[in-house]
């Protein structure tokens, strides 16, 4: 599984960085980046967890 970011929809309020920081981390500019999109089963919780904090639903997992 890989995770991907609708980034029309992403506001880049950070929430995702604070759940799974090994994954997601807001630039110097305030926009979200992804730095690891794929999930293992040590990150999983994590991204879940990511996922569903985000406002907008923005993330999701995709097969890949």
């Amino acid at each position: 599984m890989k995770i991907k970011v609708d980034f029309d929809l992403c506001e880049s309020n950070a929430l995702c960085e604070a759940l799974a920081p090994q994954n997601f981390e807001i630039d110097d500019d305030d926009f979200l980046q992804i730095l690891d999109e794929n999930v293992t089963d040590e990150n999983r919780d994590a991204v879940q967890q990511a996922i569903a904090a985000c406002p907008k639903s923005a993330i999701s997992l995709v097969e890949g």
